[in-house]
């Protein structure tokens, strides 16, 4: 298993920024989070988990395997869209899912040099697709390309992982700039750690 690796650079760093995250970290410890490599997988299978639970999602992904083999470009393109439903997922998700496949193979999205582009530029060209927003691009920042400084305000636990660490009742884009801000550069340390604090009482 592949992890989304930080040390005590990051740590060190965060903690001289902000007292109240850095306690935080003392407290949680180090996070290991699996990342997923190959950005096409990635993106793919997060489809596949939208507004589903992770067991009905694992379960999903499990049947994907089994109808196709291996999830490639070709081996979606080659199924066809009523099975790619069978495995449990919406009409819709399913076209989604070989919509995806069509960009990757006539190049409209290049998953093999993805990584060669700035945060911004792949989610823009990411968020081009049907199914995939921003918060989906910015996920594959931090769990595919493992980018150093995404904090996502279109994620409602960050955001609630914010609220609970600075006792806010509200979350402005303005405060949650601010915060991301002291973050920088490394804010995909922090993020880990807000979905941590999410699940924390006030």
């Amino acid at each position: 298993m592949q992890i989304f690796e930080y040390g005590q650079k990051e740590i060190e760093y965060l903690k001289s920024k902000d007292k109240k995250l850095g306690m935080m970290i003392d407290k949680i410890g180090m996070i290991n989070r699996e990342i997923t490599t190959d950005p096409f997988i990635a993106l793919v299978s997060s489809v596949v988990g939208q507004q589903i639970s992770n067991k009905a999602a694992e379960t999903v992904w499990n049947r994907l395997n089994t109808l196709l083999g291996n999830i490639t470009p070709d081996s979606i393109i080659h199924a066809d869209v009523d099975s790619i439903q069978g495995c449990g997922m919406s009409m819709r998700k399913a076209g989604y899912i070989k919509g995806i496949a069509n960009a990757s193979k006539s190049g409209e999205v290049d998953f093999n040099t993805l990584h060669m582009l700035s945060d911004g530029e792949i989610i823009k060209k990411l968020s081009s697709l049907h199914g995939v927003g921003v918060w989906t691009a910015e996920m594959l920042l931090i769990f595919s390309f493992c980018r150093p400084d995404v904090v996502s305000y279109k994620d409602l636990a960050i955001c609630r992982g914010m609220m609970n660490l600075y006792g806010l009742k509200e979350l402005t884009k303005e405060k949650f700039e601010e915060h991301r801000a002291k973050y920088s550069p490394y804010g995909s340390v922090a993020s880990l750690y807000l979905w941590e604090i999410s699940v924390e009482s006030r």
